[in-house]
């Protein structure tokens, strides 16, 4: 049986090395964007808010803080079950982005910190969540900048194409940066019945250690990209890492780094 998107994302978030991996070499980076994301889904107090795709639940609990009532849902339970730990006060359920178990229209906001981009039916998601959206309740998400603007992708992508292939195997997804285009994360959004979409350049700035933690979070911290440099012919990994680093040799100071990587943040209401 030839392995779905869906399947290879969820064995990748299963696997206990990776979330920790992700968790400690790039949440420095993911939290960044989390009180625009908030700002822009109109979390305060006392509003109910579903997090999907909360991964350890930093989203969630940057809600819970500002007093708001909190359901993050995963589809890993390995990611439920950090987010548990890590934010007793909120409640995590494991599920899919795509058929959200939740009733109709019982939340005031629904958020998605860099969750878009690994779901195999990003359409399916965004229709979900306005039908647990109330009238007047609000989405937002966030996805990573284009390759160009997001320095990290730009290097990886750019050394496996000069020294290695992306034709590895790996099955099809949709276009991971295809709703850093604003024009593409609109329409999404009104086909599925939104109104008023805006996309904002949230700017952040990655700043790994040493070289070393620049390798090794992609090596083990990320699913795709994990994936596609592990089925890369032996003979072409080193030229693969020396490009990498090479093409991020600008953002060095010293041993540590400074990565612009912005964030798209998308936010629309549901009518």
């Amino acid at each position: 049986m030839t392995e779905s998107f869906r399947d290879f994302e969820h064995a990748g978030w299963a696997d206990p090395h990776v979330c920790v991996s992700y968790d400690d070499l790039l949440s420095s980076l993911t939290t960044q964007s989390i009180a625009p994301l908030l700002d822009a889904a109109g979390v305060k107090a006392g509003s109910v808010v579903l997090d999907v795709a909360t991964g350890a639940g930093y989203a969630a609990g940057a809600a819970l803080a500002r007093g708001a009532h909190v359901t993050g849902v995963d589809f890993s339970a390995e990611q439920v079950r950090m987010a548990k730990q890590r934010f007793p006060a909120a409640s995590f359920v494991e599920g899919d982005a795509g058929s959200l178990p939740f009733a109709s229209a019982v939340f005031d906001a629904v958020v998605a910190n860099y969750g878009v981009l690994h779901f195999p039916e990003p359409e399916r998601f965004f229709r979900e969540a306005f039908r647990v959206l109330k009238s007047g309740g609000r989405l937002a998400f966030t996805v990573w900048g284009s390759p160009q603007e997001a320095k990290l992708f730009g290097a990886v992508l750019g050394a496996i194409d000069a020294h290695g292939s992306m034709d590895v195997g790996l099955p099809g997804g949709p276009n991971m940066f295809l709703f850093a285009d604003a024009s593409a994360s609109e329409a999404a959004l009104a086909s599925a019945g939104f109104k008023d979409a805006t996309v904002t350049r949230v700017p952040q700035t990655w700043r790994p250690s040493s070289s070393e933690q620049i390798l090794l979070t992609v090596k083990t911290g990320t699913v795709r990209m994990r994936g596609t440099l592990q089925r890369q012919h032996i003979e072409a990994l080193d030229a693969i890492d020396d490009a990498i680093l090479t093409a991020l040799e600008p953002c060095r100071s010293g041993r540590s780094y400074e990565v612009p990587m912005p964030a798209a943040l998308t936010a629309a209401t549901r009518p």
